[in-house]
């Protein structure tokens, strides 16, 4: 038997809008049938819709924390407004007609049966002998491929020179569009990050000249150098592997760094099943959330920064909505449950890997699970210090990277705000990754019993002006609730 709440309904719709037409068609009585099964693990009706004949729209529970929406209407939203309509009068407590499954959700429960038998068939299937048959991939067109690639970068690497020849602080507008239009050509080489990166670059130069202070200028000029040492790199490194791997084709792809990340490659959960980057049966705990929009990549990014409760990992996930594409892909929201999965894939990355999950469960936070979270921080900053110095030397690593501290206090030294751990270490606090979301200025609001003897999760950040490590405040966790500055 199912549990349908307005509040439920309410997440699983993709914005505000579709909240409302949902809701709308309950109010308009457009469900003239209405049906269930006896065991409730189907709720399905008819819609009245524009044409003659009614839209047929059903919700399928036979598994709970994996809902199977269906409708014949044409929209390309998901859940569509006649499922959430569906699903609204479900909660409100509509009349529903018992009655026994349609014959076509019949068959597409037992096609879908069909289709977890082979998908559990696989997961059995021997890490070796998956590895082999991905090896029959046919060698001519990986070849292919890589020398495309290394066309690409040779490509890359002429724009970058011409770029730094022109000399940066004579970049107007009109020349850095010309290196716009010039860096869409690194399209045709499948070298996608690459060329993200590049255009990184390009929106940084653009930013500089429309920065209104020498101060501003300053700054941006600072992570211009920054970000073309990270493409220098990138060139470098990038070449020298795809060089090797055209020069031995059977070898493996790289699973342990971010570089083929960083070239532009999209992993699929079987590679990283493969490479046995997935572990089993995880609980998390999401610590802080935040949507923002990633101009190079022409996307908004719902990230999430997550700990488990297993082994103490603070690890992101990030779903990418692209810009032409947001209206029809639900934007993900804030966890407040902690979330039980199956297999947890861990893409590679270092101090915060990107993870992701197919199924999942949920259950309510208990004491323990908060005095798990709080035992997970780090106690002692130089330590912390040091494990953020070893990731961020390295140029192509996350250089603003996540930690949860425990704090004995938190105090002020003129008109900077530190925390301090139990041996009077400081580390000082300031909107250094994310500079348009100001969390610093809300510490001084806190309840006074959260001043003390708690743990935050900050992330971390390089003041080059200052050569100095500071971290921005992301949430706070006492014994017994999370206080999120940034959502």
């Amino acid at each position: 038997m199912i549990s349908l709440t307005e509040a439920y309904v309410d997440s699983l719709a993709i914005n505000s809008s579709a909240m409302k037409n949902g809701r709308d068609l309950v109010k308009k009585n457009s469900f003239p049938k209405l049906g269930k099964t006896s065991d409730e693990t189907l709720i399905f009706g008819e819609c009245k819709g524009s044409g003659k004949e009614p839209y047929h729209c059903s919700v399928d529970f036979v598994k709970p924390e994996e809902p199977v929406f269906r409708c014949s209407c044409p929209s390309r939203q998901f859940p569509c407004k006649h499922i959430l309509g569906l699903m609204y009068a479900y909660a409100l407590g509509n009349a529903f007609e018992i009655t026994d499954i349609p014959d076509d959700i019949v068959e597409k429960r037992e096609k879908a049966e069909k289709r977890e038998e082979k998908r559990e068939e696989k997961k059995k299937e021997p890490v070796g002998e998956a590895a082999a048959k991905r090896k029959k991939t046919n060698q001519s067109t990986l070849l292919k491929k890589i020398a495309s690639q290394l066309e690409g970068i040779e490509l890359l690497e002429k724009l970058i020179q011409q770029l730094t020849n022109s000399g940066l602080g004579s970049l107007d507008k009109k020349t850095v569009k010309t290196f716009e239009d010039q860096s869409k050509q690194l399209g045709n080489y499948y070298i996608p990050g690459l060329q993200t990166a590049f255009r990184g670059l390009l929106f940084e130069l653009n930013a500089s000249n429309e920065a209104s202070s020498s101060e501003q200028k300053e700054s941006l000029y600072t992570s211009i150098v920054e970000s073309l040492g990270v493409l220098h790199t990138l060139v470098k490194k990038s070449r020298e592997y795809l060089t090797a791997r055209m020069d031995n084709p059977e070898s493996s792809i790289d699973s342990e760094t971010t570089l083929e990340e960083w070239i532009g490659h999209a992993w699929q959960l079987i590679e990283l099943r493969e490479h046995g980057r997935v572990h089993p049966s995880t609980e998390l705990v999401q610590l802080s959330f935040l949507s923002y929009t990633d101009q190079a990549r022409s996307e908004f990014v719902d990230e999430g920064y997550w700990l488990s409760l297993l082994n103490g990992r603070i690890d992101v996930t990030r779903t990418y909505r692209p810009f032409r594409a947001a209206k029809h892909i639900r934007e993900e929201d804030s966890w407040y449950q902690v979330v039980q999965t199956e297999e947890l894939f861990m893409y590679p990355g270092e101090l915060n890997a990107r993870v992701r999950w197919e199924a999942s469960t949920q259950r309510e936070m208990a004491a323990d699970d908060f005095a798990a979270i709080r035992n997970a921080a780090h106690k002692s900053f130089p330590e912390a210090v040091k494990l953020v110095k070893n990731q961020i030397k390295n140029p192509l690593s996350d250089k603003f990277p996540v930690l949860l501290l425990f704090y004995t206090e938190i105090g002020q030294i003129d008109d900077t705000l530190v925390i301090v751990d139990a041996q009077g270490k400081q580390i000082q606090l300031a909107n250094i990754a994310f500079p348009d979301h100001d969390t610093t200025s809300l510490i001084p609001y806190l309840n006074k019993q959260y001043v003390k003897d708690q743990a935050i999760l900050v992330k971390f950040g390089h003041m080059m002006d200052k050569n100095q490590l500071q971290a921005q405040p992301l949430s706070i966790v006492s014994s017994n609730e999370i206080i999120r500055l940034l959502y």
